[in-house]
């Protein structure tokens, strides 16, 4: 849970290494099954980017979003977008009871476009990362 808590946005393969790093040797299937129960259990929530591995996260109070850098991958947090959860209404429920709406929106994050640039006009993302990008 802390490994989650201090680098969200995390994906397995960094959880396991961050908690190795903690504790010593633990199992892949350890760390697999500890993930899936903290997940059931509400304390943690499992995004999946399209065409991203399985990241985790301990931010599971409320209906938030997420941007994801298309050249390196690191992902953010976005406050709901509009109003209340679900945050947005569908042009058509189709009888569903909706509760959760997913967003993800995608650019490129403020490093790489420095990177791409070679110029250092655009401001970076001041808070501090916690992140593990892959």
């Amino acid at each position: 849970m802390e490994a989650v808590e201090t680098n969200p946005h995390s994906d397995t393969a960094s959880i396991i290494s961050l908690v190795r790093d903690e504790i010593g040797d633990v199992s892949h299937q350890a760390v697999y099954d500890v993930l899936r129960v903290l997940t059931e259990a509400g304390l943690l929530r499992h995004i999946q980017p399209s065409g991203s591995v399985a990241r985790y996260e301990s931010r599971v109070g409320d209906n938030h979003h997420h941007v994801v850098c298309r050249s390196c991958g690191a992902v953010d947090d976005v406050d709901c977008v509009t109003g209340a959860a679900p945050c947005m209404d569908g042009s058509d429920d189709h009888g569903y009871e909706i509760d959760e709406c997913e967003v993800t929106f995608w650019g490129t994050c403020p490093e790489c476009r420095i990177n791409r640039s070679g110029t250092s006009d655009v401001k970076p993302n001041t808070s501090e990362r916690k992140e593990i990008r892959v």
